[in-house]
């Protein structure tokens, strides 16, 4: 594949929005990820157009909503305008796993009001409004005396009093208005549902079948299901990778199992925030990001990250400092749901995103390059431009790569190089350059386009087609991209990390040049 020279297009602010990236030379790149939902305020060939343009890395696909023609017209028309642009655009499946649901409700709305009785019975409709049924057959088996019942993200509350034979007797705790199809969360009740249901594996298949570069699986509860979906997807010839979301207090129990086991961890925090008490929501993120971090697991935090710009064209406050405080834990991407999907102002809201990960990331790099000066003047090496290592690395990943990588890494930011250049068949010692954080920019380079897709959600790692035979034609070919981009210039020095061909041992050469 011929490497592309294109430059993404620069975001431009709309009129009565805020004000667009900076470009030029002397802008860094926007190191964290941005992952948008598709749906009907977004999904169109322009759509899609102007959100790569504002930005987007990885599209999410919601398999819970549309039919299977409608996402593979969607993907399609993802990969011409990603080639058109010329920037590799990963795509990721989003499962909908056992997500219960209410049935239809008599009117299709009810008030459940404070101290009132309602009943889960078995069947699939009802005519009383005190009576609901659900989408999991079992339920009324598996519900117990003293179980809570969380309705309409949590809004409403009941508590179970009762079981029949037929029915589970409910007290309303905490009232409100629900809706017909609204999901039901059983906060640490133990489901028998299985992790894949029939849809989500005819979706699976479709999903590799298709090639697409990330398959999320919803409800996570045990390492075990996760490694049932990347069975299932390696059985059909997919590289896509797996993406574990956290969202059952299960999952909690199990994490470390989890991000072991998953190519990709997602905070979802919308049914978690329900599962578990959401007053210590904040801290369960943090976990989650640190575990991730100690395993060398790519992470994205998602829900309601900019709600609010759904319909305003500004986030609140609160927002804004919820996307910076995720990206100072160390979340690797931030993922826009309703906000691109069904908002009014799918690219503004991408825009945003990315001046506040800007904004951000520029204190926190400051304070990194800080830091390796303190380090290199009391002769430690650099090792400021560094995070502790990992305690394990990601599969596949050869103990030399990673060292040469971590090499790499300190020769750059000593040498004051404007990118450090990491050339991947498999994106892994691309994803070993992300997860330390170097403050040097990164470019990933391969020849490879499921490759690329997926390194477009490593942190840091900007994505570049080339096709090389050896390291001066790959230094050509990347010079000649950076001077178009206006990101190097004459004296610039690069660093790049590549294969001898000499022995097995991964990457084991480290090569500066100066442009």
């Amino acid at each position: 594949m011929a490497a592309r020279n294109v430059a993404p297009a620069s975001p431009d602010g709309a009129p009565g929005s805020a004000t667009p990236e900076p470009s030029g030379a002397a802008a860094d790149p926007v190191r964290t990820k941005v992952v948008a939902t598709l749906g009907p305020a977004s999904r169109s060939p322009a759509d899609i157009r102007g959100l790569i343009e504002a930005g987007v890395d990885v599209f999410r696909l919601n398999m819970a909503h549309g039919s299977g023609a409608e996402h593979a017209a969607v993907l399609a028309t993802i990969r011409t305008v990603s080639d058109e642009v010329g920037r590799p655009v990963g795509v990721l499946v989003d499962l909908a796993g056992p997500k219960i649901r209410l049935g239809e409700l008599p009117g299709g709305v009810v008030e459940c009001v404070d101290g009132s009785l309602i009943r889960f019975v078995r069947g699939t409709s009802t005519t009383r409004p005190d009576e609901f049924v659900t989408t999991y057959a079992p339920l009324v088996d598996e519900l117990a005396k003293g179980d809570s019942v969380m309705l309409a993200d949590g809004t409403i509350s009941l508590l179970v009093e009762e079981r029949t034979a037929d029915a589970a007797v409910c007290r309303v705790v905490q009232g409100g208005t629900v809706r017909s199809r609204q999901g039901v969360n059983l906060p640490g009740v133990r489901l028998s549902v299985a992790a894949l249901s029939s849809a989500d594996w005819e979706h699976a298949e479709w999903a590799a079948g298709a090639g697409v570069d990330f398959v999320s699986l919803s409800f996570v509860r045990s390492a075990v299901e996760v490694r049932l979906l990347k069975e299932l997807l390696r059985t059909r010839g997919s590289v896509a990778r797996v993406v574990a979301k956290i969202e059952k207090s299960e999952a909690l129990d199990n994490l470390e199992a989890i991000v072991d086991a998953a190519d990709v961890v997602m905070v979802a925090r919308g049914d978690l925030g329900v599962e578990i008490d959401v007053a210590t929501m904040p801290m369960m993120q943090k976990r989650i990001i640190r575990t991730c971090q100690r395993f060398q697991t790519p992470v994205i935090v998602a829900t309601q990250m900019l709600d609010s710009m759904q319909q305003s064209r500004r986030p609140t406050r609160a927002e804004a400092t919820d996307v910076a405080n995720a990206i100072l834990d160390g979340a690797d991407a931030c993922m826009l749901s309703g906000e691109t999907a069904i908002g009014a102002h799918p690219r503004l809201v991408v825009q945003m995103m990315r001046r506040i990960a800007r904004a951000t990331e520029q204190l926190y790099l400051d304070d990194r390059r800080r830091l390796l000066e303190q380090g290199l003047s009391a002769g430690a090496g650099g090792g400021g431009e560094l995070p502790p290592p990992p305690e394990k690395l990601v599969e596949g990943l050869h103990p030399i790569t990673q060292a040469v990588v971590d090499g790499a890494g300190r020769i750059a930011a000593q040498l004051g190089a404007r990118l450090v250049v990491i050339a991947s068949r498999t994106g892994l010692s691309a994803l070993a350059r992300s997860k330390r954080r170097g403050a040097v920019p990164t470019l990933g380079v391969s020849d490879n386009p499921a490759t690329l897709r997926q390194m477009a959600l490593y942190w840091g790692v900007t994505p570049l087609a080339v096709q090389a035979a050896d390291v001066n034609s790959l230094l050509a070919q990347v010079v000649a991209w950076g001077k178009g981009q206006r990101r190097l210039a004459p004296g610039d020095r690069i660093v790049l990390v590549s294969s001898s061909g000499f022995g097995r041992g991964g990457h084991d050469m480290a090569v500066v040049h100066e442009v």
